[in-house]
């Protein structure tokens, strides 16, 4: 049965999302400020540890972090005319400080690879000062007119890695780089989401770029996310911004950059690859807490009892498990078990007189709400088994929802087929169509290729909207 006041999924799928936004304590809107959220701190805790993972990563590669103002020359913007276009309709000015107009304008950063490449057309002088590998967390702000806690905001948090390369072949090395051993990994790993890494189409590439990447997820109604992009920006905005560097012979040459980011939009992922009709579900990896220990018991003597067994059972959990003992006395057991189920605490403990006497607990999983999920164990060599079970949940939603992703993905071979299987999910085709081609397929099934796989068949078979032989294949859904 779904919790009270979270819509079922089946009902009202974007309901469902909403109220599990609300009820699980994530966030709150904004409404004084149009098409913000407040990140309350479940749902930043759950961002600091997406932080944290990413981090890890992104440093592991050889990047080091900064930061570079919120404010961008409205100038900056435009010398990039491909870029400008892209972000013009999203784009918030600022035109008066201290009571006087601008000079000139300043925008709202949207994105930084303009003010970041004025400052790397400083920085960079010679080869020796390549690559250049810098990364910086940061809010952004994009005027969305149709906003969703986390998926699209007019606000959100997010990183973006900024390099400099002596060659477009160092710098596509990068792209792939960050795709796969950065964003992917942690995707997979810590979310336990299953994507596909691919290529964007002319369409739907950054705008500016020479070739954008991705990584797709599939969400529980079918529809998708995109879960990260990284950007080969060719020699767009060292061009731009005259990023150059003296080559070993002297010579002066125009740099290759590339540009990638993750939000908060993860968040949003999260929620909707795992969750239920019970509330949030957050991979073991990610949950800022993993265990909560709930005591049972009926007066004072039963209590001092029961916590001095809970303190024994959690003394060198420090450092191994991070967890939460919910010893408030103001609520029953039932309502602290309803409150971290929504929560989405992958493993809740239970103990009471009984499993004083007997040295037992009783664990339940979130992943498996009810009986199904709960089982009886011994209090000796408890810490070893909460640590594999952790890690069992965490296998358990990566292959629940690459289960889920598989039985909604379809091959599809006429223009009909696809039209249908948008409507349930992921449709995988042949694919020979123009620009054109794909802007009337999304006005006439709101479908776009969300990306062309990297992965790709080694057989040909015919476009199903042109009738021309091809070898590549592309993935068409419709998206968040």
């Amino acid at each position: 049965m779904p919790k009270d006041g979270i819509t079922p999924r089946a009902h009202d799928y974007s309901q469902w999302y909403l109220d599990i936004v609300q009820q699980a304590d994530l966030a709150d809107y904004a409404e004084v400020v149009k098409g913000c959220i407040v990140f309350k701190p479940t749902g930043y805790a759950i961002w600091e540890a997406i932080q944290r993972g990413l981090d890890e990563r992104i440093k592991a590669t050889g990047h080091v972090n900064a930061y570079f103002p919120l404010l961008i020359p409205k100038s900056f913007l435009m010398k990039e005319a491909e870029h400008v276009e892209g972000f013009a309709p999203e784009v918030a000015e600022v035109t008066r400080a201290s009571g006087e107009e601008l000079a000139e304008p300043y925008v709202i950063r949207p994105t930084s690879e303009t003010i970041i490449g004025y400052f790397y057309s400083k920085w960079v002088r010679s080869y020796r000062d390549l690559p250049l590998l810098i990364n910086q967390w940061a809010n952004v702000m994009r005027w969305e007119m149709r906003t969703r806690p986390f998926l699209r905001t007019a606000e959100f948090l997010w990183q973006e890695g900024h390099t400099v390369h002596a060659s477009e072949e160092d710098a596509e090395r990068e792209t792939l780089m960050i795709l796969h051993d950065v964003y992917a990994d942690f995707v997979e790993k810590d979310m336990a989401v299953p994507v596909i890494k691919g290529l964007k189409s002319e369409k739907e590439k950054f705008p500016g770029a020479l070739r954008s990447y991705c990584i797709e997820a599939m969400m529980q109604d079918g529809r998708a996310l995109q879960a990260g992009t990284s950007h080969n920006l060719g020699q767009n905005f060292a061009r731009a911004f005259d990023i150059t560097y003296t080559d070993q012979n002297n010579t002066i040459q125009l740099a290759w950059t590339t540009s990638w980011g993750v939000s908060t939009r993860l968040i949003g992922a999260l929620i909707m690859s795992h969750s239920d009709d019970e509330g949030l579900v957050v991979p073991p990896r990610l949950a800022p807490t993993q265990v909560v220990v709930v005591p049972i018991y009926k007066n004072d003597t039963e209590r001092s009892a029961v916590l001095a067994a809970i303190q024994q059972i959690t003394a060198d959990w420090k450092g191994r498990l991070r967890f939460k003992i919910d010893d408030r006395d103001n609520l029953t057991p039932g309502f602290k078990f309803n409150e971290w189920e929504l929560k989405g605490v992958p493993i809740r403990l239970e103990v009471g007189p009984k499993d004083v006497a007997n040295r037992s607990v009783a664990i339940a999983r979130r992943d498996q709400p009810g009986r199904e999920g709960k089982v009886i164990a011994p209090q000796a060599g408890l810490t070893e088994r909460l640590t594999a079970l952790l890690d069992a949940i965490q296998q358990t939603l990566y292959d629940r929802a690459l289960a889920f992703r598989n039985a909604r993905t379809a091959d599809v071979t006429t223009y009909d087929d696809l039209k249908q299987q948008v409507e349930r999910g992921f449709a995988r085709c042949y694919w020979a169509g123009s620009t054109e081609d794909e802007k009337r397929i999304q006005d006439e099934t709101r479908a776009t290729i969300r990306c062309i796989p990297l992965e790709q068949p080694q057989q040909s078979g015919r476009c199903i909207y042109t009738g021309k032989e091809t070898t590549r294949q592309v993935i068409f859904a419709r998206a968040y």
